[in-house]
């Protein structure tokens, strides 16, 4: 199609294109096979598909939907491409999987390593900094959980796909606070002042009297909560 054939009132162009009407029922039956194909893709990668989708899965996915779309909208293309797309995708993430399950530095490569973003009421401010978590995020999944202050936390686990798993501290113990300052007043009517003061960036104690915190080398310390 030539650029200056274009005009923005040329309806039949815009919602019907430059293909003969018989495409429109090859796409049906386009549609119904790479149906077919996907579904047999999914089941054969296993029913890990089908909830949370980890780097290895999420991978396959994007390679299997930019497979098919061209095929679906291109009446020049045939479905033959798209299916050895979907049986190289399918034996390439079997394959992973497989080797994962043997090998565990095959697994850390392929799927990530866990993260400790809290521990034992103190933030892990490396492993934020690697993993490109925020303090705010932490924060945020922290109150979704009903959390007030990081004491209240043993331990706070990034997982391989992405996902948080939280540890509550049986015995909770004095923390930095994770509300918000603007919210002073909820802050004041669900915490209290322990006494004790800790630092405003990684959450640790105050354990003597030198400036610098020990855990992360800041100067800012705040008056704990509990």
């Amino acid at each position: 199609m030539e650029y200056d054939a274009i005009h923005f009132n040329d309806w039949h162009r815009i919602f019907f294109g430059e293909v003969p009407f018989a495409f429109y029922i090859e796409v049906i039956i386009r549609t119904a096979v790479i149906y077919l194909i996907l579904m047999t893709a999914m089941r054969m990668m296993g029913k890990k598909m089908a909830s949370q989708l980890g780097r290895n899965e999420m991978v396959a996915m994007i390679s299997l939907a930019a497979a098919i779309g061209v095929p679906l909208q291109s009446p020049d293309r045939g479905l033959l491409p798209a299916v050895i797309i979907a049986v190289i995708v399918v034996c390439t993430q079997q394959f992973i999987a497989k080797k994962a399950t043997r090998s565990e530095k095959f697994e850390s490569l392929t799927h990530d390593d866990i993260g400790v973003l809290v521990e034992n009421g103190m933030l892990n401010l490396k492993v934020m900094k690697n993993t490109r978590i925020t303090r705010e995020r932490v924060f945020g999944q922290l109150r979704y959980n009903g959390l007030y202050h990081l004491g209240e936390v043993k331990r706070m686990y990034l997982e391989a796909n992405g996902t948080f798993t939280l540890i509550e501290n049986t015995e909770p113990v004095a923390g930095l606070s994770i509300l918000p300052d603007w919210d002073a007043e909820f802050k004041h009517r669900v915490c209290k002042e322990s006494g004790k003061v800790v630092c405003n960036h990684c959450g640790k104690p105050r354990t003597d009297s030198i400036p610098n915190c020990d855990r992360c080398g800041h100067q800012d310390w705040l008056p704990a909560v509990e």
